[in-house]
């Protein structure tokens, strides 16, 4: 029978890779430098090819070693996922989740859902993220974060998601803005109004724009908060639109603003919890969605 590489192994070239150096890798896996050492000398047995080249400046992969080290990567992958998806399986959402959370969604979601998830899933260890959709997308594609909540849609490559609750958008503007008091107000309203909005790289620029496709963007002014955004519109600047989840939480209280709803049908912005592909927590995912979903439907509770 062919001998194999183990696991730990393959975790120590992977370390060595990541860290350059003997001493470096050594301390990173909690072994000492002559174990790790050892271990890829056994490795490089195993396989019948050196895989490190070693120098007084450190450690460098051959190129065996980089064709080693991709599969290594992916082997650990699959075994870290097969323990998640056995541990999930006898008790899901417990123990450590990372997810991953826009900035337009977190400030104003967390603060009323985290207390609920805590009492509902108390063995759950929950590490947040805060990052814009393309790098909590890359995130979960490198497996460094489990699930992602974010603004539906979005299209991206390897990603899945399950839509957990619509945000409208509202309009706000200042009191002497001439929509400020305008009844029925409809999206087309906004027709000569370049609105004030996010910077490039937020997701709800792209929303906001797409829920009045006759509006535009002020070309001169780009605000990479929401808080920002409010006090730019605050100072007379423009109006904006804004996603009723972050005024509830109470994102204008004291601005002065006037904040108006739109007529039916209502546009804005889907929340929804994504995954990688093929994940072993999707299923937990969606249930961490559910159960975010069940504290908005009923906030009282």
């Amino acid at each position: 029978m062919t001998q194999l590489p183990t696991l730990r192994q393959l975790q120590f070239i992977i370390a060595l890779a990541e860290h350059g150096s003997f001493s470096r890798a050594a301390e990173a896996v909690f072994v000492t430098q002559p174990t790790l050492s050892a271990a890829i000398k056994e490795l490089e047995a195993i396989l019948g090819t050196v895989l490190v080249e070693r120098g007084a400046r450190g450690a460098v992969l051959t190129p065996a070693g980089d064709v080693v080290l991709e599969r290594a990567q992916r082997v650990m992958t699959e075994a870290e996922d097969l323990v998640v998806a056995a541990q999930a399986a006898g008790e899901p959402l417990s123990g450590p989740f990372r997810l991953g959370v826009i900035p337009t969604i977190a400030p104003f979601l967390l603060p009323r859902v985290l207390p609920a998830l805590r009492t509902e899933f108390p063995d759950l260890e929950l590490f947040l993220r805060e990052d814009l959709t393309d790098r909590l997308f890359e995130a979960l594609r490198e497996r460094r974060i489990d699930a992602a909540l974010i603004a539906l849609p979005y299209d991206a490559p390897l990603i899945e998601s399950h839509a957990v609750w619509s945000d409208e958008f509202l309009f706000a503007a200042p009191p002497d803005h001439p929509l400020a008091k305008k009844a029925n107000l409809a999206p087309d309203d906004l027709t000569d109004e370049p609105l004030l909005l996010l910077e490039d790289g937020h997701c709800l620029r792209d929303h906001a724009l797409a829920a009045c496709s006759t509006g535009s963007a002020r070309s001169d002014f780009a605000a990479t908060s929401l808080h920002t955004l409010v006090h730019m519109v605050k100072s007379g600047l423009g109006a904006t639109l804004l996603p009723r989840m972050a005024v509830d939480a109470g994102l204008v209280d004291r601005m002065g603003l006037e904040v108006l709803a739109f007529d039916p049908p209502v546009s804005g912005r889907e929340i929804g919890v994504a995954w990688r592909k093929g994940s072993a927590r999707a299923d937990e995912a969606i249930q961490l969605g559910e159960a975010i979903r069940a504290v908005l439907e009923h906030p009282a509770d």
